[in-house]
């Protein structure tokens, strides 16, 4: 199985690939430079591999949420790519990314309920709750809330404690009272996590085609907003 994984969701850029059950990356800090570094990135991983596109079985990307021009970006390159080599993708939450990345990063969290949060701007977090039983999916809805409302929900939740908070959303001051116990802040989503949550995806039949791809952002008003700018 090979599956060649990409995002741009924030301020980092990175490129994996899953190819027969190891997964090579190159990852960078690319604030605003997206762009230019994706697609060379892409052909080194595949170039030191010694994988070519017509040889993937698919490809994987962050479908969000997180910044509207970076999900845009991995997005569309990752559909041009698709296109191209005839294949499909494979959708993965960027939340659920940065969780898997936190267990990877801190072994002692394997078991342990993962709350990860993304910087929505306008005081408000995108964020869900993971466990190592399912990756892939929030325990609580995906959703983009003050922090007073996430706090509300973690400390009404019935999920085993104890919360593990990882990502840069979680620097607000009004999380100070949040049923955490520890917090890193400076988690970013890996492609490498993306790539290895897209094998079961994968297995269970989650690709789509690349016309099909599509962005959730969750805040609707950022995509009015982004139209309305357009439109005038």
């Amino acid at each position: 199985m090979k599956i060649l994984a990409l995002d741009t969701t924030s301020g980092a850029c990175s490129v994996a690939l899953h190819c027969d059950g190891h997964t090579s990356e190159q990852f960078v800090e690319a604030e605003r430079d997206h762009t230019r570094r994706l697609l060379p990135m892409v052909d080194a991983v595949l170039a030191d591999a010694g994988v070519s596109l017509p040889q993937l079985d698919a490809f994987a990307v962050s479908r969000g949420p997180g910044s509207f021009t970076g999900l845009r970006i991995a997005i569309s390159c990752t559909q041009g790519l698709a296109f191209a080599a005839d294949r499909p993708v494979i959708p993965v939450s960027s939340l659920a990314a940065l969780a898997a990345g936190s267990r990877r990063a801190h072994p002692q969290w394997q078991s342990a309920t993962i709350a990860a949060a993304l910087d929505a701007r306008m005081q408000q977090v995108y964020w869900g709750v993971y466990s190592a039983d399912a990756p892939h999916d929030s325990l609580l809805p995906e959703a983009v809330q003050d922090p007073a409302a996430v706090v509300r929900e973690l400390e009404a939740s019935d999920l085993p404690a104890p919360f593990y908070g990882v990502g840069p959303g979680w620097h607000y001051d009004g999380f100070a009272s949040a049923p955490l116990a520890e917090i890193d802040l400076e988690a970013a989503i890996h492609a490498r996590d993306i790539a290895d949550l897209a094998v079961s995806l994968w297995q269970n039949g989650a690709a789509v085609s690349a016309e099909a791809l599509e962005p959730l952002y969750l805040r609707n008003e950022v995509t009015w907003q982004k139209r309305q700018k357009i439109r005038s």
